[in-house]
């Protein structure tokens, strides 16, 4: 035994009310909201871009498209990154690169050769900035939240991308009707500095390391992380595990189908209701809102149903079947929606199917964290990696398959490559553990 750590006086941690870990989580879902602030920004910014730079919709999907190919190429180092120096760390420094593009992004000049290219170039940087959100954020909950609660923490992560793709349309249409797209892109970049700066002054990479966990709150967190949740693992991840894994694979896969689906809405949604549907830039702005707040209930009645069925029955039925039906309901849904005449009615079908997706979101990450322990960061962003990549192409394929075939067409493209993703689900055994052999015993008794 240490002799320092034996004569030493233990640490007086202090009883609180609300634990401390959902209070950073709470807060993480404020940075996610923020984070989502500059993709609907330019999803409703994005036809005076392409006045002023003089594109067209295809080549506005190159400019949608660099960020997310930015964005998903540099999800794995992402989660590299955030095992090695700690989401703490990463977080504020990926909001303080994330301001400084989205500036750039107000400054690109138009009227310029070569302008195009520059704002593609930036939105890729940005993207790439970025990546590092959700692999830290992932990172956090397995550090911080036992496996019977991460359902529930993901859940309220992700329904700050409802939370801010969804209440803020509104605002940002006024600004740039006021003011012009250029100021809602400063607006952003402010808040996402602030939003920064507070994590970085209230988190801790760790709760042993936070002076406000009290000893009841560490105690219950401990018990509850799982064996593979080891802070002095060795530092390189597993890749051969990871890759070979069928529960990456089959993840990856419906989180790329997930991804396509959803930049549907991040993307197109918007244009889509003013051009098609013929609805003028303030009812756009406000149909814009439904699938967004459709989505932050969506995350957070998953996340909440997923650790109680998985409580409640096993774990596969929370963590696997839930997202499996969640994805065929999404699919139904897009169908009947994009054929619907009145143009309220599409909204709110369609909105519908964008909140039955969200309910599958904290799946992703719950099990990525449950099977990777301490590189759950790691095979976050290789998961993560599939969605954006399917943003990607949906970004750039939609507008195309749009102007070929019809809108119609865009959304059963979209409702079949759900009914993929839903199937990619029965594959997944969320008892898994990378290198070792299932559980014979449901995990979350």
């Amino acid at each position: 035994m240490n002799l320092r750590a034996a004569i030493a006086p233990p640490v007086k941690r202090p009883v609180q009310g609300l634990p401390i870990r959902y209070l950073l989580v709470l807060w993480l879902l404020v940075l996610s909201a923020v984070a989502f602030l500059d993709r609907v920004n330019m999803s409703i910014a994005g036809v005076q871009i392409g006045r002023d730079f003089n594109i067209d919709h295809a080549h506005l999907g190159w400019v949608f498209s660099a960020f997310l190919v930015g964005y998903a190429s540099c999800q794995i180092p992402g989660g590299i990154l955030a095992r090695r120096f700690g989401p703490r760390r990463m977080l504020a420094l990926s909001f303080a690169w994330w301001a400084l593009f989205i500036i750039l992004t107000a400054l690109a000049p138009t009227g310029v050769r070569g302008a195009l290219l520059l704002l593609v170039l930036v939105r890729f940087s940005l993207g790439a900035g970025e990546a590092v959100i959700y692999p830290a954020a992932s990172q956090f909950v397995e550090r911080w939240f036992p496996t019977n609660e991460r359902g529930m923490a993901n859940g309220i992560i992700f329904g700050g991308v409802g939370l801010g793709s969804g209440l803020t349309p509104p605002v940002l249409a006024a600004v740039i009707l006021h003011f012009g797209w250029r100021s809602s892109f400063w607006l952003c970049a402010v808040i996402g500095v602030t939003a920064g700066t507070v994590w970085y002054l209230a988190a801790r990479d760790t709760p042993e390391q936070h002076p406000l966990v009290s000893t009841a709150e560490l105690d219950h967190i401990a018990a509850g992380r799982g064996a593979q949740s080891k802070l002095d693992a060795k530092p390189g991840a597993p890749w051969g595990k990871i890759f070979s894994s069928k529960e990456v694979l089959a993840l990856v896969l419906s989180y790329f189908t997930y991804g396509y689906v959803a930049w549907i809405f991040f993307s197109w949604f918007y244009i889509y209701l003013a051009e098609v549907r013929g609805l003028n830039l303030k009812t756009s702005a406000l149909y814009t809102m439904l699938p967004f707040l459709a989505m932050t209930t969506g995350c957070l009645v998953g996340g909440a149903a997923s650790d109680w069925l998985a409580r409640r029955y096993r774990a596969r039925v929370g963590r696997s079947f839930l997202p499996a039906f969640a994805l065929g309901c999404t699919a139904i849904l897009l169908l009947v929606g994009s054929r619907a005449h009145d143009a309220l009615v599409a909204a709110v079908v369609l909105a519908c199917g964008a909140g039955a997706l969200y309910l599958s979101q904290s799946c992703f990450f719950s099990v990525a964290a449950d099977i990777a322990g301490e590189h759950a960061g790691v095979v976050a962003g290789t998961v993560n990696t599939g969605g954006q990549l399917g943003g990607a192409v949906t970004a750039s394929l939609t507008p195309l398959i749009a102007a070929r075939f019809g809108w119609e067409a865009s959304f059963l493209t979209a409702a079949l490559l759900a009914g993929v993703g839903a199937l990619a689900w029965l594959a997944v055994n969320p008892e898994a553990r990378l290198g070792s052999t299932p559980s014979s015993e449901p995990a979350m008794r």
